[in-house]
């Protein structure tokens, strides 16, 4: 059975971040990410997994809202923050970093997005491998985030196998993929080999499954009938509060609500 992750950036923000944890694991979630928690130091995080008994599975790399591994002439500070985010993943346990690639910039190609996107890649992929840790790239729709480099799930399969690095692989959000191009199952299915990670949440307003035009009945069958063996983040916005929208995690929860 898919295997849930509260992502602490958008669930739970009735409470301060440092206190979403024990919220999460009340609810019954034995893990969670979260898009940027450098606020909160490394060390305070990990003690507070273990108290909590939950893994933090995903951060994303710093480097502002849209991120920079896919801008020209940022390289520099592309390495910077990937290393603020290997640290940070090192120390809480977090196998997963999601290094987000950018607006494109005036007058840049996407293809020369794609090649910078390509080199900052390869390079990253070993230090993160050496760390047991996973990169992620992650097609945004141009709706929610206007010129984003990576919009469209062919164009990750490409970057992916351009970079071809094991532990360089795709984060595949039914949302995005939904907003962006349909077709959601076909696209989670082809390109199976090639995720490393899963998140969810519904169309319209990005609210938690069962609130809008996504069948997540079907989704979660279908992440169930699959070879997918990873977390599934639950990355939404609540319409009300977040307690008020979780019975749809009710039947796939393992672990008891305290």
């Amino acid at each position: 059975m898919p295997h849930f992750a509260a992502n602490l950036s958008t669930m739970f923000t009735e409470a301060p971040l440092w206190e979403r944890f024990a919220l999460a694991a009340d609810a019954g979630f034995e893990a969670v990410e979260i898009q940027e928690p450098y606020d909160l130091p490394a060390e305070t995080v990990a003690r507070t997994l273990k108290e909590c008994g939950l893994d933090l599975v995903l951060v994303n790399a710093p480097g502002g809202e849209a991120g920079l591994a896919g801008i020209p002439g940022a390289e520099s500070e592309f390495s910077d923050c990937l290393k603020v985010a290997l640290d940070y993943a090192t120390v809480t346990g977090t196998g997963l970093v999601h290094v987000l690639s950018g607006i494109l910039p005036p007058e840049t190609s996407l293809e020369a997005c794609y090649e910078v996107l390509v080199d900052n890649l390869r390079r990253a992929s070993a230090e993160a491998s050496s760390l047991g840790i996973t990169l992620l790239v992650e097609p945004i729709n141009g709706h929610d985030v206007p010129g984003y480099i990576l919009t469209r799930q062919n164009q990750a399969r490409c970057v992916v196998k351009a970079v071809d690095r094991a532990n360089v692989k795709i984060q595949f959000d039914f949302y995005h993929c939904q907003v962006s191009e349909g077709d959601i199952s076909r696209h989670f299915t082809e390109q199976l080999p090639l995720i490393g990670h899963v998140q969810v949440s519904d169309n319209p307003g990005r609210h938690e499954p069962g609130t809008g035009e996504i069948n997540h009945d079907w989704i979660f069958g279908l992440i169930d009938r699959s070879e997918y063996r990873g977390w599934v983040g639950a990355e939404y916005t609540p319409a009300a509060t977040t307690h008020e929208g979780l019975g749809w995690f009710a039947p796939w929860r393992r672990r008891p609500v305290t």
